[in-house]
């Protein structure tokens, strides 16, 4: 039996409200990644995406938007509890425990990049000028990232894929 593929994901977040900084001081590097309210990225984050899966961080809202650093996911998804909170800024009345609408994963911090990769880097770059963040009028927070773009990002950053290594440990138990 072979594993899953593994896939790659890119997940937008304005640093004002939760940055790669948070993430990294996050006990273990681990938070959940919560407030997803576009039933397209709830799909993605239900069904879709999978442990041990890729995530670039992109920071958006800000002068120059970027690709900032890299995660990967360390849960399946399950019902997003902001939802149920009237004190939270991601409350829909909507929601309940048996229809929860909304979902999130847990994602775990692993490296800075260097330099940010803002858009302008990203369109100069033929395999990265075709990526889904830089389509007019996309404005999904979670999006689906080719393994190509992933390797030409970790090229461009001069990172070894850190994802490797979690592979080649959890083989090794």
């Amino acid at each position: 039996m072979s594993l899953p593929r593994r896939r790659y994901w890119l997940m937008k977040s304005e640093p004002k409200c939760f940055s790669l900084a948070d993430l990294a001081a996050s006990l273990n590097g681990v938070s959940h990644w919560d407030g997803v309210r576009n039933y397209q990225a709830r799909n993605l984050l239900r069904d879709e995406i999978a442990v041990g899966d890729g995530i670039l961080i992109y920071h958006s809202s800000i002068a120059k938007p970027a690709i900032v650093g890299l995660a990967r996911v360390v849960s399946k998804g399950y019902p997003d509890y902001t939802a149920l909170d009237p004190r939270s800024d991601h409350f829909d009345p909507r929601a309940s425990d048996e229809n929860p609408i909304w979902y999130m994963v847990d994602v775990q911090y692993l490296a800075a990049l260097p330099q940010p990769l803002t858009r302008e880097h990203l369109r100069r770059h033929p395999v990265l000028a075709q990526m889904e963040v830089l389509k007019k009028g996309n404005r999904l927070s979670v999006q689906p990232v080719t393994e190509e773009q992933w390797r030409t990002i970790l090229q461009m950053s001069a990172i070894e894929d850190p994802l490797s290594a979690v592979l080649t440990e959890g083989r090794k138990r």
